[in-house]
């Protein structure tokens, strides 16, 4: 895999691999559009900016359209009249995912307007695959944190599902009377960025440009998710040498 891949969450289904099912997360990858290059000549660093997923041009302003292909405006005019060369331009439909991958020093970028498909991942075993997770809404603590709420007994009226005191008592000698930073309460949960690694390729479908990984992926069924390489090393092993002691 040279760069990465975009792609959105099918849905779960499970494959049998030596009569064992293995619940895999099919995710459909690519054809990803090259938009631009950035060099560090010009941006500092070396990286490549990938689209996927083609937006109405309606929906798209006219900034995003100019960006990916030539309008013919009053600016891109007057610069080839002034010899100015202009950047390179894909030359594709206004897209509704964009994502921008790293490269090592030396590591050698596709063109603009590529495209990169399922293809490149062939002989990939591992990647890891980012993307949100599912977003909850506001959510109390019983929920968020599994706590088990306030007592059902005489006293505790309309409490049940409550957190509780949130700071320490100040007559106690030693303690603050403020809230500690990372106390769990309630509020939004979910919908935020996460990153699941080392996922094993089970198969990939070129003709459908489908992937099939071994496990779970962040986000709901038709979520964006982000193809990369694995950024995990696995130390291998070691044998155990067994000794026999003296008598």
């Amino acid at each position: 895999m040279p760069v990465g891949l975009l792609g959105r969450k099918v849905g779960m289904t499970q494959v049998y691999e030596e009569g064992t099912s293995v619940a895999v997360t099919v995710i459909e990858a690519g054809p990803c559009v090259v938009l631009q290059v950035k060099t560090p000549e010009k941006d500092g660093y070396t990286a490549v900016q990938l689209g996927y997923g083609e937006k109405p041009r309606r929906l798209a302003s006219r900034a995003e359209r100019g960006r990916l292909s030539d309008l013919g405006g009053k600016r891109s005019k007057a610069r080839q009249e002034s010899g100015i060369a202009e950047l390179p331009r894909p030359q594709c439909e206004p897209v509704r995912y964009i994502r921008e991958f790293r490269l090592a020093v030396g590591e050698a970028a596709p063109e603009v307007g590529a495209k990169l498909s399922v293809e490149s991942m062939a002989n990939a075993q591992r990647i890891d695959v980012v993307g949100n997770n599912k977003g909850r809404g506001f959510a109390g603590v019983m929920k968020q944190h599994n706590f088990h709420g306030l007592r059902a007994s005489h006293g505790v009226q309309r409490h049940h599902r409550a957190g509780g005191s949130i700071a320490a008592h100040a007559t106690n000698r030693g303690w603050s009377g403020r809230i500690k930073k990372g106390k769990r309460m309630s509020g939004r949960w979910g919908n935020e960025r996460s990153t699941v690694r080392y996922l094993r390729i089970v198969r990939v479908d070129i003709e459908n440009n489908l992937i099939l990984v071994a496990g779970s992926v962040p986000g709901p069924n038709g979520a964006f998710v982000t193809l990369k390489h694995t950024t995990k090393k696995i130390r291998p092993v070691a044998e155990k040498t067994t000794t026999k002691k003296k008598k």
